[in-house]
């Protein structure tokens, strides 16, 4: 699912949620996107900082994620 229509989706079922209350279903189906949200948040911020690089004051550059 695109991240617009995931988020689209998770938004429908909370407005449903807080007026009339969630099937059982609709309350796994709101629990597997948040769930496929917070994997796709991980993911981006994962591969943001891969890309991160901090350069000292001598020059040398050292990658965020490797010790």
């Amino acid at each position: 699912m695109e991240f617009e229509q995931l988020i689209k989706r998770i938004n429908e079922l909370s407005r449903k949620s807080k007026a009339e209350g969630l099937t059982p279903a609709e309350k796994d189906e709101q629990t597997e996107l948040r769930n496929e949200y917070r994997a796709l948040v991980v993911g981006n911020l994962s591969s943001q900082l891969d890309s991160i690089k901090i350069k000292h004051p001598d020059g040398s550059i050292t990658d965020v994620r490797k010790k």
